[in-house]
């Protein structure tokens, strides 16, 4: 799979820290919340301010997004449904779980 061959470059800088012993249970890595939310429900924010929720298809270490059940929101409104969204990373400023409100 092409779009996770940038991800074990940031696992590996952050492995050593995980090896602190009893931290290591609960010490998490961006690279590793990035693999868990991967088919989930996020909100992915751009830069512009825009929102995009939808399932987390897959990313790379560049943020690259592919997202599926996609919807467009512009200051709180929905504007748009696309099936499927590709989103460039360097638009990203975060990405985000959705938590279960209904």
């Amino acid at each position: 799979d092409d779009m996770s061959d940038a991800a074990p470059a940031v696992a590996d800088v952050a492995a050593p820290a995980a090896e602190a012993g009893a931290a290591s249970t609960s010490a998490k890595t961006p690279a590793d919340f990035l693999k868990s939310i991967r088919g989930k429900p996020v909100v992915v924010k751009l830069n512009s301010g825009v929102d995009y929720r939808g399932i987390l298809a897959c990313l790379d270490g560049y943020m690259n997004i592919a997202m599926e059940q996609t919807e467009e929101y512009v200051n709180g409104q929905l504007k748009n449904k696309y099936g499927d969204a590709f989103i460039r990373g360097n638009n990203v400023l975060y990405i985000s779980t959705v938590k279960d409100a209904k």
